[in-house]
């Protein structure tokens, strides 16, 4: 026989008591057949005990029930009786499911002292009025994407981090001409690792900011061509694959889309710049920037021809041959090769890394160190 349920929210030992009336049975009469005490028996009833998980299998037998019933009842009962949680933990949980909040919060993005403000905290990353016109996103898998709207919620939280930063520089008004006047510049740098250092430099005198910002968990963002207004580009890099070889290509790319002027309502995020060699797939400016970054060390044909000759036994003299006549540190040549050969292992140990030399002159977060910047 079930038990009557008249309130959910009464204790258990309402329903015992309904039950011992049902068959003419007192509490002491409870207590032999369950072999306890009939002390134990009234505190159930009385609800001054809940119902264990032993008692609900032992009141399941006495009345020929479930046990499950009267753990039912018993659970029922406390969530009733639990408090309300703090309204603000639903929240929360919303924002959560759209970007990565708490890698942010734990990364200085936001402020962690005061989350009653945390909408609006986010809203003034995200660059919104309030925290409904932050940008939403969704998952995505098309190689051509034509907003962020289609970029995962790390590489948007990413992209805004590297605004906010870019805000703290001071930098001349952007010129194109310069900029294309001083890419010879940034092409005598690709001989010493150590020289990436002068990057930034050469880039604020065009009108350039440049961000080095480190990627979030689960994220594999290269880089990002975004502008702050229409006259002030910046150039936000990863740095996600330290070597030599790849700082320049994602460089390039990102400058490539500057010269364009790319992403000027809503940024140009790149991933896994170097698989784009081949692709048929690209956009427009995606294509344009792929071109410039592979041939700004030397012309891609030069290096076509070189593997169409010397492979598929390319020596380390070859390669060292080619990079000298070609005025690169053998990286860049030896990055390009491996691609060609798929073969990863090719000569790794000129993939030198360059970040160290970066961070001695460019304003970066992350790492183990939060830039300061105001929301």
């Amino acid at each position: 026989m079930e038990p009557r349920f008249n309130n959910f929210a009464e204790p258990p030992g309402v329903f015992i008591r309904e039950e011992l009336e049902a068959r003419g049975w007192s509490q002491r009469d409870l207590a032999f057949i369950l072999g306890t005490t009939e002390q134990t028996v009234n505190k159930l009833i009385k609800g001054k005990s809940g119902v264990s998980a032993e008692m609900a299998k032992a009141l399941g037998d006495a009345f020929g029930t479930s046990a499950e019933v009267w753990a039912g009842l018993q659970k029922v009962h406390e969530l009733r009786m639990a408090r309300d949680p703090d309204p603000d933990i639903r929240f929360r949980a919303q924002l959560q499911e759209m970007y990565p909040v708490r890698e942010m919060i734990v990364r200085g993005w936001l402020p962690e002292d005061d989350q009653s403000l945390l909408a609006l905290q986010m809203a003034r990353f995200f660059e919104a009025d309030n925290i409904n016109d932050v940008p939403r996103v969704q998952f995505s898998g098309v190689a051509k994407r034509t907003s962020y709207d289609e970029d995962p919620p790390e590489q948007i939280a990413w992209l805004f981090r590297v605004r906010q930063i870019a805000r703290t520089l001071d930098v001349r008004t952007y010129s194109e001409s310069l900029l294309r006047d001083r890419l010879s510049d940034l092409r005598s740098l690709m001989i010493d690792p150590e020289d990436v250092r002068h990057v930034p430099e050469i880039l604020a005198s065009c009108g350039v900011r440049l961000v080095v910002v480190e990627a979030l968990p689960g994220s594999k963002i290269d880089g990002v061509c975004t502008w702050l207004d229409d006259s002030s580009p910046v150039i936000g890099l990863s740095t996600f694959y330290d070597r030599m070889d790849n700082f320049w290509l994602v460089l390039v790319h990102e400058i490539e889309h500057v010269l364009r002027g790319d992403g000027k309502e809503r940024g140009v995020l790149d991933e896994d710049i170097a698989a784009k060699s081949d692709a048929s797939d690209l956009s427009e400016e995606e294509r344009a920037a792929v071109e410039a970054s592979l041939s700004f060390g030397f012309p891609r044909e030069k290096i076509r021809s070189f593997y169409a000759r010397k492979a598929p036994y390319i020596s380390e003299r070859d390669v060292v041959g080619f990079s000298a006549l070609m005025e690169v540190h053998p990286a860049i040549v030896v990055g390009q090769i491996q691609f060609m050969k798929n073969d990863w292992r090719f000569l790794r140990k000129y993939l030198v890394k360059v970040r160290a030399f970066l961070m001695d002159t460019v304003l970066f977060d992350g790492w183990g160190q939060t830039t300061q910047a105001d929301l």
